[in-house]
C-alpha cells in the first residue's frame, strides 16, 4: 500500500489555543501541521534547517519582530522547538502580550524538561502523534503489514520489503544519533546500544530490571533511566500491573511496549525474519499492536481510560484490564488465533469470580463473533468498538 498526505489524522489539535505537538520522529508531525486547515500559509519556522536554527540562535529577537507584524490571534509554527529551547521565553512573552498563537512541534520533551525550558505554564496544550492507527488507514489497513513493518508513514509509503527494511534500520540509527548523541541524553552510549535490542526482545513482557542490568553492565537505576528515555522520546510506554489486589498473589513489575512493530523488529534485528501466523512471535506482535492501538485511540479521543495487566505468581495472566469512567470494567484477552476455543480463554474464566461486575472479551482474528463459557470472542475491529475506542461511523464506513 502507498500512503498519501490526504489521510486524515485524528489527533485532536486545538484551533483556538497554542499547543505543543510531540511524537517520535517520522510519525508525521510536520505533515500534519502543514496540512491542518487553520495552520495553512502561516509563518513556518523549521529548526531542523541548520541555517534557520543558526539565524534564530544568533538573533532570537527576530521572533518578536516577526510577531509584531502579525495581528492578534494569528498563528506561528515552530518545528522541532527543542532545538532552541530558549526561544520559548520569547514565545511565552508573545502569547501574553500580543495574543499570538503558536504550534510547537518536537520529537522529545526530555531536553526541554531537563534544560529547565519554559513550557509556557499551561498556556499551551500538549498533544502527541503516533504512527497510523487502523481507524486512520481505514480500508487501506492491512494487519500483517502492521505487524511485520509497523505503520510509520515513511514505511507505508514504500513498496518493496527491501526498502522498508532499509528505512527502519536507518530510523533506528537516526534515533541513536540525533535523539541520544546530539541531545546528550546519556553519557555512555555503548550500554544503551546493548539495552535497545533487549528492550525490544522483552516487548510485552514484565520488566526484570536486575537481569537487564547484568546483560548491559550497568546498575538497576540506569536501566530504569534508559526506559524513561524511551518514554520521553516517545518510543514506547509502560503498562502497569493492576492496582487493586485480588485473591491471588500478583506480580508488580510493569510491562513496556515499543510504540511501533517495525521499529521494534528493527531494534532486535528481526526484519529479515518473516512473521508467520500460529507462532509465538506472531502472537506477541498481535498483542503489541493491539495494546498500542488501544493506547493511541484512548489518547486521541481523550477517553481517560486506564490500562493495566494482571499476572499472578503462578503466571496466570490477563493481557489487558481497562477501567472506563462511567462504564463497566473490561478484562481483555488478546489472541492472534483465527479459531478460538476454551484453551485460549482459560485465564479469563479463571478470574471471573474475582471480577463479578466486569465484562470479559477476547480480541482475536476470528471472522465472526461467538460466545464460549460466557466469554465473548470478537474480531479485533469489533473488540475495539466494544471497548469504546472506535466511534460508530468509523467501524461502519472506514473499517469494513
Amino acid at each position: 500500500m502507498k500512503v498519501n498526505k490526504s489521510i486524515k489524522r485524528i489527533c485532536p489539535l486545538s484551533a483556538n489555543n497554542s499547543f505543543f505537538l510531540f511524537g517520535a520522529r517520522g510519525t508525521g508531525k510536520t505533515t500534519l501541521i502543514k496540512y491542518v486547515p487553520f495552520l495553512k500559509n502561516k509563518l513556518y519556522i523549521d529548526l531542523l534547517d541548520s541555517d534557520t536554527e543558526e539565524m534564530y540562535s544568533l538573533r532570537p529577537q527576530l521572533l518578536i519582530e516577526q510577531a509584531n507584524a502579525l495581528p492578534s490571534g494569528e498563528w506561528i509554527i515552530i518545528d522541532e522547538v527543542q532545538k532552541l529551547p530558549k526561544l520559548l521565553d520569547h514565545v511565552h512573552k508573545i502569547i501574553e502580550e500580543q495574543g499570538i498563537n503558536f504550534a510547537l512541534t518536537g520529537s522529545s520533551s526530555r531536553k526541554l524538561k531537563r534544560g529547565g525550558a519554559n513550557l509556557l505554564a499551561g498556556r499551551a496544550f500538549s498533544f502527541s502523534l503516533f504512527p497510523f492507527t487502523a481507524v486512520e488507514l481505514g480500508k487501506d489497513f492491512q494487519l500483517d503489514t502492521a505487524l511485520q513493518w509497523g505503520t510509520l508513514p515513511g514505511v507505508l509509503s514504500l513498496q518493496s520489503e527491501k526498502d522498508k527494511s532499509r528505512f527502519l534500520r536507518t530510523y533506528t540509527q537516526t534515533y541513536l544519533k540525533e535523539e541520544i548523541l546530539v541531545e546528550q541524553l546519556i553519557r555512555n552510549l555503548d550500554p544503551f546500544r546493548l539495552f535497545l535490542p533487549i528492550a525490544a526482545q522483552m516487548n510485552t513482557q514484565a520488566i526484570n530490571y536486575s537481569n537487564i542490568a547484568k546483560d548491559t553492565g550497568v546498575d538497576y537505576k540506569t536501566v530504569q533511566n534508559y526506559y524513561q528515555i524511551l518514554v520521553d522520546t516517545n518510543l514506547g510506554f509502560f503498562l502497569e500491573p493492576f492496582g487493586r489486589s485480588v485473591r491471588k498473589v500478583q506480580k508488580q513489575s510493569p510491562k513496556f511496549y515499543i510504540f511501533d512493530m517495525g521499529v521494534k523488529r528493527a531494534l532486535e534485528r528481526m526484519l529479515n525474519v518473516p512473521l508467520v501466523p500460529k507462532t509465538t512471535d506472531y502472537g506477541d506482535a498481535f498483542e503489541s499492536w493491539f495494546v498500542n492501538e488501544c493506547f493511541r485511540l484512548n489518547y486521541y479521543y481523550e477517553l481517560d481510560y486506564k490500562f493495566s495487566y494482571l499476572r499472578t505468581k503462578n503466571d496466570v495472566e490477563v493481557d489487558l484490564i481497562i477501567e472506563r469512567p462511567g462504564k463497566s470494567q473490561l478484562l481483555v484477552e488478546i489472541k492472534s488465533a483465527a479459531i478460538i476455543d476454551t484453551r485460549h480463554i482459560k485465564n479469563l474464566i479463571h478470574f471471573r469470580k474475582d471480577f463479578p461486575d466486569s465484562e470479559f472479551i477476547c480480541a482475536s482474528r476470528v471472522k465472526n463473533r461467538q460466545i464460549i463459557n460466557g466469554i465473548t470472542i470478537l474480531p479485533w475491529r469489533d473488540a475495539l468498538y466494544r471497548i469504546g475506542l472506535i466511534p460508530d461511523y468509523d467501524i461502519s464506513s472506514s473499517m469494513e
